[in-house]
């Protein structure tokens, strides 16, 4: 796994060993970064079910200023402050050990907010339905934010609010990519 595009291109990741893990293999990353961007000129980004960190460090690579990096494992932590550390820049990301839940709760007392969200979790294990409704009710995202969640192939994301409008839905492979975008209605 490596570092596609942008400042860190080219340099390689490590993965996590061991684990029941799934890490977005190089042609999904770049797909789905084609889809969003592929470059930006500033923001904020939030990769809440990390693993290594390939996605926010890929989106700070390619021009986000500073990544919020969360994972309630202890293995996965070590791995992305690891990567981290290959940026030779860790001043532009925040490291969490937390649960999803936790973590939600720490940034909307923070008033911190995103123009981009990666939700990535271990398919068939978190509820992403009640993982965005939280990211809207607790106005973690700006307008025109994107949210990018990767679930497996055969599920599909239902949501109740309208202020997230469906951009993308794409499979590759066993993946199922769906984009949304924060908009005002």
């Amino acid at each position: 796994m490596r570092i596609i595009s942008g400042e860190y291109g080219g340099r390689k990741l490590k993965t996590i060993s061991g684990l029941n893990t799934r890490p977005t293999s190089d042609k999904v990353k770049e797909s789905l970064f084609h889809m969003i961007g592929p470059y930006f000129e500033e923001g904020h980004v939030l990769d809440l079910y990390s693993g290594s960190g390939a996605l926010g460090i890929e989106a700070v690579s390619r021009g986000m200023d500073l990544a919020y990096l969360v994972d309630n494992n202890y293995q996965s932590v070590k791995t992305i402050n690891e990567n981290i550390e290959i940026t030779k820049q860790p001043q532009k990301f925040i490291v969490w050990k937390e649960k999803d839940g936790i973590a939600l709760e720490r940034l909307r007392q923070a008033e911190e907010t995103f123009d981009l969200v990666f939700l990535d979790p271990p398919y068939g294990k978190i509820d992403l339905e009640k993982t965005l409704s939280k990211l809207i009710g607790y106005k973690l995202l700006k307008e025109q934010s994107i949210i990018v969640c990767e679930i497996d192939k055969e599920d599909t994301i239902t949501l109740q609010d309208d202020s997230l409008e469906l951009i993308k839905d794409k499979i590759y492979g066993t993946t199922r990519v769906i984009v949304f975008e924060k908009v005002t209605r």
